[in-house]
């Protein structure tokens, strides 16, 4: 293992030390360094919260900032943060319109932000939640709810923070997150495991010639291990399973999200999204948004996902809408 460390169990709080010597735009409260905050609240708007395990920037802290999230409560690599953290963060985002609550469909995830919402429930605060699911290959059509959040989530954020920024209410703003949801599809493919610094090893090990279609973004196994075809053939599998799920149309338009797990270089990135291009086109479907680079990695894990969203009209202004923070900026047109 080739890692900058100091002492492997220091690795979040310091990599959080950094990150808010670098970004005075964002801060944290309850003197735990893993509860992060704007440092710039927005009187009566719709609080925003996310959180999960470190490891995966810029998700999940990356996303707090203008025109998107509130806060984010930290996690150790690849583990959830605590109910506690993630209370605490509630609290300190709500601005007397409530809070919602955007993260993936995680077990701990899923036990410790109910235990949160329950905490603010206690203090007066109403939270909803929406609970991301993009995932294809982890379960089958009909079983969605069993799916993981990957980087699909980022639609999620950027449209539910673009309606909070807009002022609407919580009832509105969950209504758009579920929306961006359920309109939202994910594939991902590994080509190399990674290495959580205190275990200091590959966390699973692939074939040199092998790639995995589906690997989660925690190393799950997805649901086939081959030899590794061409950019143009791997991209081909990808979107097959994406274009059976959603009904889509020639003449509609979607959002495109080119994801690096860590360890892809941009080029290669930017060679899939070549592919993923064509494929739309054939079908008259109108890429009108695009991202390519990385904002939900897996440490230094080589691969990559294609995240693509069903627009409508709402979507469409939501996801153009500008947006600020330490890892993502977007200027409307």
């Amino acid at each position: 293992m080739k890692k900058f460390l100091n002492d492997p169990v220091n690795f979040v709080d310091e990599m959080l030390e950094g990150i808010y010597r670098a970004h005075p735009q964002v801060t944290f409260v309850a003197e735990d360094k893993r509860c992060m905050v704007t440092a710039n609240p927005k009187t009566g708007k719709v609080g925003i919260a996310t959180g999960g395990g470190s490891g995966h920037l810029p998700l999940f802290l990356g996303y707090v900032g203008d025109g998107m999230l509130d806060g984010a409560a930290v996690g150790g690599v690849f583990q959830s943060p605590s109910s506690e953290q993630m209370y605490q963060v509630t609290k300190a985002i709500d601005q007397g319109a409530g809070v919602l609550y955007i993260y993936g469909n995680y077990s701990g995830d899923i036990i410790n932000f109910d235990m949160a919402a329950e905490l603010a429930d206690l203090d007066g605060i109403e939270v909803k939640q929406c609970v991301g699911n993009d995932d294809v290959a982890s379960s089958k059509v009909g079983e969605e709810h069993k799916r993981r959040g990957v980087a699909g989530i980022y639609f999620v954020y950027k449209t539910a923070g673009a309606a909070a920024a807009e002022g609407l209410s919580l009832d509105e703003v969950h209504r758009v997150a579920e929306k961006a949801r359920l309109r939202t599809r994910t594939m991902g493919v590994a080509l190399s495991s990674c290495v959580v610094p205190e275990i200091g090893h590959a966390t699973f090990s692939i074939g040199e010639d092998e790639m995995e279609i589906g690997m989660g973004i925690h190393g799950e196994p997805g649901i086939s291990r081959k030899k590794l075809g061409t950019a143009d053939a791997v991209i081909d599998e990808m979107m097959e399973r994406i274009f059976v799920e959603q009904d889509y149309k020639s003449g509609d338009e979607v959002a495109v999200l080119i994801n690096g797990l860590g360890g892809t270089p941009l080029e290669e990135l930017y060679i899939l999204f070549r592919r993923v291009a064509q494929l739309l086109e054939g079908r008259g479907i109108i890429a009108k948004h695009v991202w390519v680079g990385e904002f939900a990695t897996s440490m230094e894990m080589a691969g990559a996902s294609v995240s693509i969203l069903h627009l409508d009209a709402e979507l469409d202004r939501l996801v153009a809408a500008p947006a600020n923070t330490p890892f993502f900026k977007h200027f409307s047109a």
